[in-house]
């Protein structure tokens, strides 16, 4: 007669398997796809806005206003779906999201004006926000602590695959169809692949480490058997003192308590300043370098897809900068990568500086340095802070509040991205690249600083042995937690 198998924490029987399961490689699979989808459309938005600027005669603030759309919708939806997510689940998100997102998508394809546009691509931000918690959630609680990191950033990677498919398709579309109404196409494209993901996604089991929290033990056993592909015992959750019986409301205020209040200064804090800039590089790379064409490509679709080819180009390096920290992440920590990130983020951005401030307007110099400026900042930010603070976000705060705490420090996070999406072209106009470039190096710097100071290593834990108190720096108060 066979042996019951051995009751154990769901955390071990997933660290003790000595392979992924089938259901395991989907669930980062869609995940994967789900972050694929953000960056296309982000950076199918800086590819499009040149075209919409003409098509729908944009003000300098309406073209603000569309690029910083579905920025707005995210900050919007993470904080939001987060707290659903910890309520009625990560599936439920998790598959709602992606099919609302294909929806307004389309709405965005068919636009007839500059609000309507602005509305569909923030409706679309929202979807897209609330896969920043469920996203990570779902991926974190059903890996190895060993393979976590990895996992997660490898899926995170194909946000940059998505912003080179979405800037690469664009250029295509362009190629096929030079007019101005060809950015109607940018986003159509993606409608077919959304409906697919969604209807992959409905497969998927429920995180049985949140059924294990809401105290649903069949369910989660049922989960579990799923997730692993035959049965397995487990042991009762041991829930937190922040608990999942309270309200959404008890779950946010819990994260700005003495509890966890460092953990949310670390997980919402450099991810702003490294969004301020992340996506104003992003957004309007092909509009600075637009500038430096004039006189060679003298008609505006011409002008357009050298700029474009360009940003390709560098963008192409922030897919490099992640695939560098999916190596790194597990053995050299988190937060040694993201102090080391954002350095490099500001050392990339004086150099493209430099190039308005010390090189002659004609001289070749400048656009090698503004090229390799970029080049260095898009690697260092995937490398350390645009990776770190998405990974740290999902894993310094308990199950119980998970959802809550990742939702809003991509939330906060967010507000950085939306003030730049809105703000750079006006400042773009009144300080000049130079005076921008060098105020982005320098929120770089200050987000080294505060990582460094509230810094909690992460690496390689186990996700059930949630913080009992946020650690403060050696010397303060209670001991720093440990990288083990």
């Amino acid at each position: 007669m066979d042996s019951l198998p051995t009751a154990k924490s769901l955390q071990a029987h997933i660290d003790d398997a000595p392979n992924l399961s089938p259901i395991q490689w989907r669930i980062w699979g869609l995940v994967a796809m789900g972050k694929l989808f953000e960056g296309a459309v982000v950076f199918l938005t800086g590819v499009a806005i040149p075209l919409v600027e003409k098509d729908f005669n944009l003000s300098t603030t309406l073209k603000g206003s569309v690029a910083a759309a579905t920025l707005f919708g995210i900050l919007v939806g993470a904080s939001l779906f987060g707290n659903i997510a910890d309520r009625l689940g990560r599936r439920f998100v998790f598959c709602l999201e992606i099919l609302l997102f294909t929806v307004f998508i389309a709405l965005a394809a068919l636009a007839w004006n500059p609000g309507s546009l602005v509305l569909f691509l923030f409706l679309a931000g929202v979807a897209l926000g609330a896969d920043y918690p469920t996203a990570h959630l779902i991926i974190s609680e059903s890996m190895p602590s060993r393979l976590r990191g990895r996992l997660v950033l490898g899926a995170f990677t194909f946000q940059s695959v998505g912003a080179l498919l979405g800037v690469f398709t664009g250029l295509l579309l362009l190629r096929l169809d030079p007019r101005i109404s060809t950015w109607r196409w940018m986003y159509a494209v993606m409608i077919i692949p959304g409906l697919i993901v969604f209807w992959l996604r409905t497969s998927l089991p429920e995180s049985a480490h949140w059924l294990l929290a809401q105290q649903r033990h069949e369910q989660a056993h049922i989960a579990a058997r799923k997730l692993f592909g035959h049965p397995v015992q487990l042991l009762p959750h041991r829930v937190t003192n922040s608990g999942s019986s309270g309200s959404a409301k008890l779950n946010f205020v819990a994260l700005f308590s003495p509890t966890y209040i460092r953990a949310t200064i670390l997980s919402a804090v450099p991810w702003f300043l490294q969004d301020l800039s992340t996506y104003g590089i992003g957004i309007f790379t092909p509009t600075i370098l637009a500038t430096l064409f004039t006189k060679t490509e003298p008609t505006f679709i011409l002008k357009e897809m050298v700029a474009v080819q360009g940003s390709g180009a560098i963008d192409s390096f922030l897919l490099i900068g992640f695939i560098t920290s999916v190596c790194l992440v597990d053995r050299v920590g988190r937060i040694p990568l993201q102090i080391f990130g954002f350095i490099g983020c500001a050392l990339g951005l004086a150099i493209a500086a430099l190039s308005y401030g010390v090189v002659p307007a004609e001289h070749e110099l400048k656009i090698f340095l503004i090229f390799g400026g970029f080049m260095l900042f898009n690697f260092m930010t995937n490398l350390g802070p645009n990776a770190m603070t998405y990974v740290l976000a999902g894993e310094v705060f308990p199950v119980e509040i998970r959802g809550a705490g990742a939702g809003f420090a991509a939330s906060f996070a967010k507000i950085g991205a939306v003030c730049t999406a809105l703000c750079f072209p006006v400042l773009h106009q009144s300080l000049g690249t130079e005076n921008l470039l060098y105020l982005l190096a320098l929120a770089s710097l200050v987000g080294a600083l505060v990582t460094y100071l509230c810094r909690i290593e992460t690496r390689g834990k186990n996700l059930e042995a949630t913080f009992s108190q946020a650690p403060t720096p050696p010397g303060v108060g209670t001991p720093e937690v440990s990288p083990s």
